[in-house]
């Protein structure tokens, strides 16, 4: 004959069973709230420069933090668009920019092969000295860059901030990319090989195609670092027509007054673009981070 429990003892089951899975709920909830206002905390930043930059100078001044706009200002964006020079700006920046997310994607991925497949003299003490990069901070080298641009006649040039971002970019680039390259089996080059492919060939056909993930992570992060850079570019830059997007804010700032809602309207279309960029590649970012976490 079969077993069966006392009813009291079904009872009691059911009940812990039901006690665990209230108990369950309630730090599901908790954890669920912490993170909406975590999110909320993140996000409000942004919602407070979007909300400033609809209002007119005068109704910044008082104790509230978000003012409702009793009519959206818009002359705020079209005077960052006409007297800030926003579009020439705006495409300096995204030249500037491009070219050094680009070059150090390609250097580091270079860099990263070299330092993980290749065996050569001095490998470790170099890779050491370019990851010493990482704990300089880039406006320590400020005179000393600016002494060197100097007399090689470079000042009011853009190569004057695409070569010290690019030099500053390659060792998180290289870091990231290194990790990311040894999770990836020797097995696939060596097949290349016995195809007859060289070292570029390998690089540039083998491993770039599947190195995606990485050069989309370093491209973000250095696409955010650099995309809204001021000091280097206000010490480097002179002529009007070279400047980058932060030099609009200055144009709405007077000796004895300032135009705050042109000021964040620029302020806003700056935040913009490094948004955008997160979004689209932030699964892609993830899995370039976590893939290089773990090797094999």
């Amino acid at each position: 004959m079969e077993s069966k429990l006392p009813v009291s003892s079904n009872k009691t089951l059911f009940l812990n069973d039901k006690g665990a899975r209230k108990r369950f709920s309630i730090k599901k909830m908790l954890l669920f709230t912490l993170m909406i206002i975590l999110a909320l905390g993140q996000i409000f930043p942004l919602i407070w420069l979007i909300n400033f930059s609809f209002l007119k100078s005068g109704d910044f001044f008082g104790s509230a933090f978000l003012k409702w706009p009793e009519t959206f200002e818009w002359q705020n964006y079209i005077d960052a668009f006409t007297y800030g020079s926003v579009p020439r700006y705006f495409f300096n920046s995204l030249l500037i920019t491009m070219i050094t997310v680009v070059v150090s994607a390609i250097l580091s991925l270079m860099l990263a092969y070299a330092f993980t497949r290749m065996k050569w003299k001095y490998k470790t003490t170099v890779m050491n000295i370019i990851l010493l990069g990482m704990i300089i901070p880039i406006h320590a080298t400020l005179l000393p860059n600016f002494i060197i641009f100097n007399k090689l006649n470079m000042l009011d040039n853009m190569f004057t901030l695409i070569l010290p971002y690019i030099a500053f970019s390659l060792p998180i680039s290289m870091f990231i990319m290194t990790g990311f390259l040894e999770t990836i089996p020797k097995e696939v080059e060596e097949s290349a090989v016995m195809d007859g492919a060289g070292v570029f060939g390998i690089i540039f056909r083998i491993m770039l195609p599947m190195t995606k993930p990485a050069i989309a992570t370093i491209s973000v992060l250095n696409f955010i670092t650099w995309w809204n850079e001021f000091i280097i570019a206000n010490t480097f830059l002179v002529s009007d027509e070279l400047k980058t997007l932060p030099f609009s804010i200055l144009k709405f700032t007077g000796q004895y007054s300032s135009n705050y809602g042109a000021q964040f309207a620029v302020m806003t279309m700056i935040a913009v673009p490094s948004i955008i960029i997160y979004i689209i590649f932030s699964k892609q970012m993830t899995k370039g981070i976590t893939s290089g976490a773990v090797k094999g």
